[in-house]
């Protein structure tokens, strides 16, 4: 792996000067002002602080970037992590985070060194959809109290409701966020690719606190070291600790193997140059093993900020590090502005964001056409990811799609007609009247072989059937057992079965069976019409 990584190093810098230099330096400064706002707002989003989601973003983008599978990617803290961070700090504490946080760099890393990183085509489109719908929901309902600007509110969801339809909101943080919301809307896209709507939307919001002094909940400190007070430290880490957060940790783990190989298969064929799946996985690991030692939460591949890198011109991994010093120095230099920032503006940036990541498209294709297997794994989905957790929500989701494809492709078509003696080029004869072919189409197992023994059971007790097993790419154990009853009643009623027109895959479960030795060679046929020409000849 070291040797494939030096090779992709290699290739990135191939005749590297001064002009891809400058491409990376302007990207590297546009993605860190997109990155700006949503590192705070993640943080905040998150349970724990916005100083929390900036250094995640700082240090990710220096180490993740560093060793990253692909140039293009850009990693911190994300929307879809927040969302599951939020339901473990209360349970677990800040400390608890930082081991689970570490526990997952650990996976991750291992995860990529046994080259699981092609894992991720076993998942769904519509469960990445639903999923994706779930955090999107979970993202915006936790900024509710943020938006209205109500602080130390510890009731459920629906008391938070009846607070706010009381009117005891806060109107100065409501319209702050609501101005927000609409500046984001409204925001013409071409001024986007310049001044980033959110960054314009923070930056104007505190402005109008400082200068009207109002007063509203606001980020608060913001510290100007990259090792904060609340960090991770050797001696904190034990092992049941460890025991009690490896659900939590398995889940971190999920999350950050998913978006960070998503966003890289998405960017990679934006880019058409493809991530190595491994090597990233190795990148996420190590970023995440030592970001709580920084104070940091737990950090992936952001395909909005990725998107935005390839769009700026990245050239190499080098913008993602020059976006991660320039949110350094950004921290150093404004860290006294950005304790202002109210809360109501990174709760509108965050419902946006929101709003935004939905996969609007793939949830347009679901149902336009009517896709009941697709829309069914879209909300079992997306239900369980808003009341349970992501693993749970993606790991039913692949359970359902395993079987809604099940019961899909055990619909097996059965059809049985007399023979034509036309189709030989035969004049009739009254051999022909003794045998009936049953037409197969589909594959023969568990589920729906009793559909054949109904069809079988339904003809006449006289009659001799062929089976035309042209359309079935498969058959299983208890297909074969039904097909070996069906041959020892026919030989009781001195009746014939023979069978035609099978695969070779067919054929060797067949023999391996003993099937094949039961009814005979002579009882296998090439095709129907080999049978019939046989039949034919021996009657003359």
């Amino acid at each position: 792996m070291i040797k494939q990584f030096l090779g992709i190093i290699n290739s990135e810098f191939k005749d590297y000067n001064r002009r891809k230099f400058l491409q990376d330096l302007m990207a590297g400064i546009t993605v860190a002002a997109v990155a700006l706002p949503l590192a705070l707002a993640f943080g905040v989003s998150s349970g724990t602080t916005a100083a929390a989601g900036l250094i995640t973003a700082i240090v990710a983008g220096l180490i993740i970037s560093s060793f990253s599978g692909a140039f293009y990617q850009i990693s911190g803290p994300t929307g879809a992590m927040a969302a599951i961070l939020i339901s473990l700090i209360g349970k677990y504490g800040m400390n608890g985070i930082f081991i689970a946080t570490f526990m997952a760099g650990i996976f991750l890393l291992l995860a990529g060194i046994f080259r699981l990183g092609n894992l991720i085509s076993l998942i769904p489109s519509p469960v990445i959809t639903g999923f994706t719908s779930g955090i999107a929901i979970i993202i915006a309902s936790g900024q509710i109290k943020n938006f209205f600007g109500i602080e130390h509110f510890t009731g459920s969801f629906f008391d938070l409701m009846k607070f706010i339809g009381g009117l005891h909101i806060d109107y100065p943080s409501t319209i702050i966020g609501l101005l927000t919301i609409l500046l984001m809307i409204f925001y013409p896209k071409s001024w986007g690719k310049k001044f980033p709507a959110s960054l314009l939307a923070i930056l104007l919001s505190t402005l109008a606190v400082l200068a009207l002094k109002l007063n509203v909940p606001v980020v608060g400190k913001i510290p100007t070291t990259l090792i904060p007070q609340a960090h991770l430290r050797l001696t904190e880490i034990n092992l049941q600790d460890m025991k009690t957060l490896l659900i939590p940790a398995i889940s971190i783990t999920v999350l950050g193997m998913t978006e960070s190989l998503l966003c890289g298969a998405s960017a990679g064929r934006a880019t058409n140059h493809p991530m190595d799946n491994n090597q990233e996985l190795v990148a996420q690991g190590i970023g995440n093993i030592f970001i709580p030692f920084f104070g940091g939460i737990p950090a992936t591949a952001a395909i909005a900020r990725t998107s935005v890198a390839i769009k700026s011109g990245a050239q190499t991994r080098l913008t993602g590090i020059i976006h991660a010093l320039i949110l350094l120095l950004s921290m150093f230099l404004f860290a006294p502005f950005m304790t202002h920032i109210p809360l109501s503006a990174l709760a509108g940036v965050l419902i946006m964001t929101a709003l935004r990541m939905n996969e609007w498209e793939a949830i347009r294709f679901l149902f336009k056409n009517k896709l009941k297997s697709g829309m069914i794994e879209f909300f079992v989905t997306m239900i369980i990811t808003v009341i349970f957790d992501l693993s749970t929500a993606i790991l039913a989701g692949i359970i359902v799609g395993f079987l809604l494809f099940i019961l899909k492709i055990s619909q097996i078509e059965i059809n049985s007609s007399q023979i034509e003696p036309e189709r030989i080029s035969q004049n009739h004869h009254e051999v022909f009247s003794e045998w009936t072919v049953i037409y197969i189409s589909g594959p023969l197992f568990f589920l729906n072989s009793s559909k054949l023994k109904q069809v079988i059971d339904a003809l006449p007790t006289n009659t001799n059937i062929v089976l035309s097993l042209r359309g079935v790419p498969m058959i299983d154990v208890t297909s074969i057992k039904l097909l070996i009853d069906i041959y020892s009643l026919f030989h009781e009623e001195n009746r014939q079965i023979v069978f035609a027109s099978m695969n070779g895959k067919l054929k060797e479960s067949f023999r391996r069976t003993g099937l094949i030795n039961l009814v005979g060679e002579e009882a296998i046929y090439p095709s129907v019409n080999e049978f019939l020409l046989d039949l034919v000849d021996k009657k003359n």
